[in-house]
């Protein structure tokens, strides 16, 4: 049995320690926003926060994460008033949305890390996650309207 802090809840998982994280977000616990995308840390779908960082979860061992703060997309706000979510709500982002859960963990790292980023610090941090939609002109839009709405005091 493992202990997990998913979201500020602690979880207990009766898992194997090798399962990859996104598993046991999935299937164990079931919070589906995360998604599975290529399953070897290429594309980004499966980005959660470790204890603030951004990993890939498919191939994060549970092990891993047990004993530390693990947040999903679900987590990053209670009333998706995050200002990434409001932001990609404004600029109408998603396309087809299966790996806009992992852009926007890859963002608030990238904002909590610059929070007032050049479009080549956006290129460059989101550079690990992949739109198959190519809504790149969108997501940085959003992430310097985030950026925006941080610096005058959104919620963040």
């Amino acid at each position: 049995m493992l202990t997990l802090n998913i979201n500020g809840k602690e979880q207990q998982v009766a898992a194997d320690p090798d399962m990859p994280l996104l598993w046991v977000i999935r299937d164990l616990l079931g919070l589906t926003g995360t998604k599975f995308g290529c399953g070897v840390a290429q594309c980004g779908a499966c980005t959660v926060h470790l204890n603030g960082e951004a990993v890939r979860s498919c191939v994060t061992k549970v092990s891993r994460a047990a004993g530390q703060k693990v947040t999903t997309i679900e987590g990053l706000s209670q009333n998706n008033d995050h200002p990434l979510q409001l932001a990609w709500a404004e600029f109408d982002v998603p396309q087809c949305g299966y790996c806009q859960s992992g852009q926007l963990m890859s963002a608030a790292v990238l904002l909590r890390e610059n929070p007032n980023p050049t479009d080549q610090d956006i290129d460059d941090g989101m550079s690990g996650n992949i739109c198959r939609c190519g809504t790149y002109p969108r997501i940085r839009a959003a992430i310097h309207k985030a950026a925006q709405l941080q610096r005058e005091g959104a919620k963040s």
